[in-house]
């Protein structure tokens, strides 16, 4: 299939209901049924936010100069961040298109910093928990950064012994998470920092998902360890506001301790024949859209109204929790010290959560499955809590047919953040992940009806593991183990169980 430019604009009316047609078969996210990926206070609040994003529709803040109304909404964006985080009077920031971005910048300034100090540094690496998110992977790969992996313990939470056994003079950032986002909870921050002050060492705060929920958890009278900029030798803290601050896609925001830190982001150069380029982000163009979202979705909402929506999601959190805990046939992987709820089955149950999961997506309901250990992940919001009784009851029914069905097996759907399980192998097939992800943003993407899971050049991995499920997987965790036994040096890739 060829697709080009229409020769004739398409009629405005015409485009639009296409666009309709279009969003038909996305997940549908206003009913409730889908436990992450959208963010939404109410229909009302959404509607502001589009309406102060459209304002600034054409804006650019890559020239602070040229929209101030930009700079100073970013500033201030900032500023209430930085409050809320309990930062003094030098902490410093800026907003970034997500939370990849901001990781991705938290490890550039961690690194360039630390080359500033150490001419001789060629070989940095940053010691992060198993559970961080997959960004750090990412930066490590962009910015030329070993990663390596530190143990947890039964709760889930970072074993601080075990960074401690990983850093070296090579080592430019510890990381920690709050919460970690597979199973919500909240890293030891304190211990963390500690060692790091003690080697001199910055420390990052990853609280893309808990930055504009955890300080509302703590007001509410919620038991919470200490995790802001309040615990001494933490030096930089990043939080989506796109997630629990309720604003558009594409707002995220990185706050340092100080400018001492923060320089370390920015980028200048000034050999181009077009001008001296300055920029303080990954991003040159900047859109403005997003900034006054942000700032408008703050401002509406206010303590009053975070508090609000973060007390009804902690109680439909809580519901949710007991009731999977009432069926004596699940459990949850850690305790949570805020909404995101994971769950596993019994070994004595003897069934598959997987199998579980897809009876769930039979009604209706976008399952996110994890893997280490396999389980499945809800995300619990304000805008969950009138479909709590419905998914517990589903769930009770999907229990009892797979007790009455013992052959019935899991349909190979396996754990892949981002994509909802859709593809059937695990992540660490990379090979398997590459071709899929070829044949997505391939030219026969845009095609009508495409199906990058087709049928008739699927890999050899992908048809063993879609034959033999588990059991499959199961001999390559056991190979990825060996391999990492006999791997000499303290480098250490993500643990498998």
């Amino acid at each position: 299939m060829s697709l080009t430019l229409p020769a004739r604009g398409v009629p405005h009316d015409e485009i639009l209901d296409r666009l309709k047609d279009l969003r038909e078969g996305d997940a549908d996210w206003r009913d409730g049924r889908v436990f992450s990926l959208v963010y939404h206070a109410s229909d009302e609040h959404g509607e502001l936010v589009r309406r102060a994003h459209n304002l600034f529709f054409s804006e650019n803040g890559l020239n602070p100069m040229a929209f101030k109304s930009l700079h100073r909404m970013e500033a201030e964006v900032v500023r209430m961040t930085a409050s809320m985080l309990h930062g003094g009077p030098e902490t410093v920031g800026t907003m970034t298109s997500g939370g990849t971005e901001s990781i991705l910048l938290a490890v550039k300034a961690a690194r360039d910093r630390a080359r500033h100090k150490n001419k001789k540094l060629t070989r940095p690496n940053i010691v992060v928990p198993e559970t961080v998110h997959v960004a750090f992977d990412k930066a490590g790969h962009y910015f030329g950064c070993e990663v390596r992996f530190a143990k947890l313990d039964a709760s889930m939470r970072v074993d601080v012994n075990d960074m401690a056994q990983l850093l070296d003079a090579n080592t430019v950032l510890l990381v920690g998470s709050a919460p970690q986002y597979p199973h919500g909870v909240v890293d030891p921050i304190d211990r963390i920092a500690a060692l790091a002050r003690k080697h001199k060492i910055p420390c990052h705060v990853d609280a893309c998902i808990g930055g504009f929920f955890l300080p509302w958890v703590e007001r509410l009278g919620y038991p919470l360890p200490l995790w802001d900029f309040r615990v001494p030798g933490v030096t930089s803290i990043s939080a989506d506001v796109h997630k629990f601050g309720y604003a558009p896609k594409g707002a995220s925001v990185l706050v340092y301790k100080d400018m001492d830190h923060l320089k370390h982001q920015f980028f200048v150069s000034t050999d181009w024949p077009g001008g001296i380029y300055a920029s303080p982000t990954i991003a040159g163009t900047r859109p403005g859209g997003a900034i006054a979202g942000a700032w408008a979705s703050m401002m509406a909402m206010g303590e009053n109204g975070y508090l609000d929506h973060v007390d009804r999601a902690m109680k439909a959190a809580k519901r949710l929790a007991e009731g999977i805990e009432a069926t004596g046939k699940l459990a949850l992987v850690a305790k949570p010290d805020m909404c995101i709820v994971s769950f596993t089955t019994k070994a004595d149950s003897k069934l598959d959560v997987f199998a579980l999961a897809d009876r769930l997506e039979d009604r209706d309901w976008l399952v996110d499955r994890q893997q280490s250990p396999n389980c499945v992940h809800c995300t619990v919001t304000s805008h969950h809590e009138a479909r709590i009784d419905e998914y517990l009851e589903d769930l009770r029914s999907a229990i009892a047919y797979l007790e009455t069905h013992p052959d019935h097996h899991a349909r190979g759907n396996a754990a892949m953040y981002g994509m909802i399980a859709k593809i059937p192998f695990r992540g660490m097939v990379k090979q398997s992940v590459m071709d899929v992800m070829e044949k997505l943003y391939g030219p026969r993407a845009a095609e009508p009806g495409f199906d990058p899971m087709g049928q008739d050049d699927e890999g050899v991995v992908m048809r063993l593991v879609k034959s033999y499920g588990g059991r499959a997987l199961a001999v390559l965790d056991r190979v990825d183990k060996l391999r990492e036994r006999f791997t000499p040096g303290k480098k250490r890739r993500r643990a498998v169980t």
